[in-house]
């Protein structure tokens, strides 16, 4: 599960990357209540690894869900909003980012 704020361009990217990968399920969300795809509880049970673009999402994340929390793995990449969504260096940059959950070609 990839989290930013709006999930307009950060999560849904690393979504779109992810997808077709053997072994991953994808979707993202945004913490904003104008998000596309707002983070509700049912999302945050069904993931295993929640990653935040930033550590304010991971702070909402926490204050608004931390009973649903229990043995996820709640992890920062500290990708700022600086991208549009498939930009080439937000692609490369969570390729880079994303190597220690995902194998990524």
């Amino acid at each position: 599960m990839f989290v930013c704020s709006r999930n307009l361009l950060r999560s849904p990217t690393a979504e779109a990357i992810c997808q077709g990968i053997e072994g991953i399920e994808a979707t993202s969300a945004g913490t904003n209540n104008d998000a596309e795809q707002p983070l509700t509880g049912d999302l945050i049970e069904w993931a295993d690894v929640i990653l935040s673009m930033e550590r304010t999402h991971q702070k909402r994340i926490q204050q608004k869900f931390g009973g649903l929390l229990k043995g996820k793995e709640l992890a920062v990449l500290g990708i700022p909003d600086d991208y549009q969504y498939m930009q080439p260096e937000l692609v490369a940059l969570l390729k880079l980012r994303l190597q220690r959950w995902v194998e990524l070609a």
